[in-house]
């Protein structure tokens, strides 16, 4: 009678009714701690193993245009080669995240959540350190992989210039398109993120998901960007001031603004309007 009243479906065991509780997915406030302390743990690495991390992250992101770049010149003159090449744009980030290496859009979120939790200046001061280390060590691992790509005799002249083509496309974007569509894909690596703590057995799924998406939208991403247009810079059809201005600067301002302005406030501003503390607040 009481289960027919709370709207349950009567007459379960004892046993189905736990299995319909383990079955939920877990509620944003879990989700929420899950990411915020995984944050707090990377705010508490060393200065060096931040760096080397980050360093095998910047390297191993030279897999996607790698990816990219071999299918697109095997589909040459294909209809649909865009749609088949693009999936190549989630080799590096799948390495990346499985092997747990730093990515600094990664950390737009995971290190944010702490401080947002706890807004000092010391947790403040650990974000910025982080956030540093991070994009230097991918960013010279980056310049590295797209040095070695275009002066080392390992592809030929097809993939090649399949590679110059892939950071042409990405220079085709004005200032403004560069921080609008890094907003985007901001935001994008920050879903995925979220994602994962709840779906674990789907982890490969959702990271393929998101970065295929993100390569069949041309949305920019300050870490596989920097391969893709230091490409251009060692091969002389860009300067390193187009790099830094046209690209590097409005992409890295729009995926922090993605990943921590938008998404990672809202998400907290959700968990902290569920909490307890807020609940009571609005009791009278």
């Amino acid at each position: 009678m009481a289960s027919e009243e709370n709207g349950k479906t009567p007459n379960l065991s004892a046993d189905e009714q736990r299995d319909v509780d383990d079955s939920q997915p877990p509620r944003a406030a879990v989700l929420h701690e899950i990411i915020r302390q995984q944050g707090d743990q990377e705010l508490e690495r060393s200065v060096a193993a931040l760096w080397w991390s980050a360093l095998a992250a910047g390297l191993t992101m030279g897999l996607s245009m790698m990816a990219m770049g071999l299918l697109s010149s095997r589909l040459a003159g294909i209809e649909a080669s865009k749609v088949i090449s693009s999936l190549g744009y989630s080799a590096g980030f799948l390495a990346v995240i499985i092997a747990r290496q730093q990515l600094f859009t990664e950390n737009t979120l995971t290190a944010v959540l702490p401080v947002m939790s706890k807004p000092t200046l010391d947790n403040f001061g650990r974000l910025l350190r982080l956030w540093a280390v991070v994009l230097a060590g991918n960013l010279l691992g980056t310049l590295f992989v797209a040095y070695v790509m275009l002066n080392l005799p390992i592809f030929d002249t097809q993939t090649d210039l399949a590679f110059l083509e892939i950071g042409r496309k990405v220079m085709e974007n004005d200032r403004g398109q560069m921080l609008a569509k890094g907003i985007i894909s901001g935001w994008m690596i920050a879903t995925m993120v979220w994602m994962i703590p709840s779906m674990e057995n789907a982890r490969i799924a959702i990271i393929v998901l998101i970065t295929y998406l993100m390569a069949l939208g041309d949305f920019t991403h300050i870490v596989v960007g920097s391969v893709e247009v230091s490409y251009l810079v060692f091969a002389g059809e860009a300067g390193w001031t187009q790099f830094l201005v046209h690209f590097a600067g409005p992409t890295l301002l729009g995926n922090i603004i993605g990943g921590s302005l938008i998404f990672g406030l809202l998400s907290h501003a959700q968990v902290r309007s569920e909490s307890p503390r807020s609940e009571g607040r609005k009791q009278p």
